[in-house]
């Protein structure tokens, strides 16, 4: 039986009202069916874009990647950082941190010949992002969107980056553990909303 316009409407409010960020150390040690991951990435390219850019590219990343990443960030950390900023109580957080993650490296493509306004192809990319993230939520898994300057150096170390190719952030996902994230409110409506008319 099909779901009238208004319990598709309660069902999409209930998923985004209810997507938390869940970090790539809260998952458990499940991997996420290669179809469903195919779904989550389509389900990402419906994203509104300009002109039909589509200025995205995902590569999905586990196995080996998963401690490559933890050394890589530990590495990273221990040369930018000093010994108070990243003390040795954090390496092996840090070292195991997306252990029990699929990542999937954001990349973001410039069309070479259609000119939009590089923040336009930024806000479709983030679209597209936020399509995946409550896509997960739709499917009780967790995400994270990681754009430190430490995952952003690893993706660029790849050598997946073609022409006219950006690495943004790498998007954790996987199956959270049985702790509910916190609920945060958000602040007043009326604090964020102006009419005119």
């Amino acid at each position: 039986m099909a779901l009238t316009i208004k319990e598709q409407a309660t069902l999409v409010t209930d998923v985004i009202r209810q997507r938390r960020s869940v970090y790539a150390d809260a998952f458990l040690d499940k991997e996420i069916p290669d179809a469903l991951i195919e779904e989550l990435i389509v389900n990402a390219t419906w994203a509104p874009t300009y002109y039909q850019t589509e200025p995205w590219r995902f590569v999905v990343l586990r196995g080996r990647h998963r401690a490559r990443l933890g050394a890589h960030l530990l590495a990273y950390y221990q040369q930018q950082w000093t010994v108070e900023q990243f003390p040795p109580s954090r390496y092996e957080a840090v070292r195991i941190y997306a252990q029990h993650s699929t990542m999937v490296a954001i990349l973001f493509k410039r069309h070479p010949k259609v000119r939009v306004k590089e923040w336009e192809e930024l806000a479709a990319v983030a679209c597209a992002v936020q399509n995946l993230w409550l896509s997960c939520a739709a499917h009780g898994l967790g995400g994270y969107w990681d754009s430190t300057d430490g995952t952003v150096d690893y993706i660029q170390q790849l050598g997946v980056l073609g022409d006219n190719e950006r690495s943004l952030c790498i998007f954790h996902m996987g199956y959270p553990d049985d702790q509910p994230a916190p609920k945060r409110r958000r602040k007043l409506l009326r604090k964020k909303l102006s009419w005119l008319e």
